[in-house]
């Protein structure tokens, strides 16, 4: 067994979660991609407990096709920790993570393989147009890209998702990195800063239902890679205080001078009202920003494993948990 393992060409991972309706056409597109470059390939879904058909028919694809795996985990790892799961254990040579929706064209599958054939160890779609996106994710994330390219430690493409082709060496540096709070882009960016990137309009979701919040979705994706690659906001904090407290000196010599030359400020003015509210605003602010970045190192010290598999078909698991975390 372990001999075939070795010679996997290409490994798939694909994160789900209730997907039922995604799988069989996602499989039937993606197969077609694959087997077009190479049929030495391996597709491991890393799946969230499920309460629909996900696991029944994912066990009835394996069973037509050894070459269709799958990790079921114990409790919820989310899409990022799902993906982290998948690429530990993948065979291949190279690894592409991909959402079951389709909103990822599989069609860019053989230009992915070529490239990486020709010696690119990450190879990444790159969106042109958003139309398969509501208008708020679309906002968030402008933003957070804008965000990341000003102010953030690591650059990280625009318009791309986690949707990607890595070379083994590239998941191998990925794997070492043992944040709690994954953010796969930022991840690869921070291990290989010269990908090679493929151009693509990005489609509406075809099958199923999107898990994802339209409203705090972007943002909270966004607040982790932000909080991850960027200390910029806790700088800001110091920079907002210093200006507040000069506007503050500004309208105390203001009334100052109006005092002493005589003029009559009526007690509980609405400038001094305005002022304390907008300082006590900023300090909840300012706290919550901290809060932020306390909150992430608090994650980190309890070093909790990011996945416990459940079970696994098709393919021997190497850490029934994130063994990496709790070493």
């Amino acid at each position: 067994m372990a001999s075939v393992e070795k010679t996997v060409e290409i490994s798939v991972v694909v994160p789900i979660w209730n997907d039922e309706a995604s799988i069989k056409p996602f499989l039937s597109a993606i197969t077609e991609s694959l087997n077009s470059r190479t049929s030495n390939y391996e597709i491991i879904f890393c799946v969230d407990p499920s309460i629909d058909n996900t696991k029944k028919i994912l066990k009835s694809a394996s069973s037509a096709d050894p070459r269709i795996k799958a990790l079921f985990f114990a409790s919820r790892a989310g899409q990022a920790g799902s993906s982290m799961a998948g690429l530990r254990h993948a065979a291949g040579n190279a690894v592409i993570v991909i959402d079951a929706d389709l909103q990822d064209p599989v069609e860019l599958i053989p230009q992915m393989i070529d490239m990486w054939k020709s010696g690119s160890n990450l190879v990444i779609p790159r969106r042109k147009k958003r139309s398969g996106e509501p208008f708020t994710k679309k906002m968030t994330a402008a933003l957070g890209y804008a965000f990341l390219e000003r102010f953030g430690d690591t650059p990280i493409p625009r318009n791309t998702g986690d949707y990607r082709l890595m070379d083994k060496s590239v998941v191998a540096k990925v794997l070492a990195l043992r944040e709690t709070h994954v953010f796969l882009r930022g991840l690869a960016a921070l291990v290989d800063q010269n990908p090679e990137f493929v151009e693509f309009d990005r489609p509406r979701r075809k099958t199923g239902r999107t898990k994802y919040n339209i409203w705090f979705g972007g943002i909270r994706s966004g607040l982790n890679g932000i909080v991850s690659y960027s200390t910029a906001m806790l700088d800001w904090i110091i920079l907002i205080g210093l200006l507040l407290a000069m506007i503050s000196f500004v309208f105390g010599l203001k009334y100052l001078i109006y005092k002493i030359s005589g003029y009559y400020i009526a007690p509980g003015n609405t400038q001094l009202f305005v002022m304390v509210t907008f300082i006590g605003g900023m300090q909840l602010v300012a706290l919550g920003v901290l809060g932020l970045y306390i909150g992430r190192i608090f994650e980190e010290v309890k070093s909790r494993p990011r996945w416990f598999i459940a079970e696994a078909i098709g393919i021997d698991k190497k850490d029934f948990y994130d063994s990496a975390r709790s070493g």
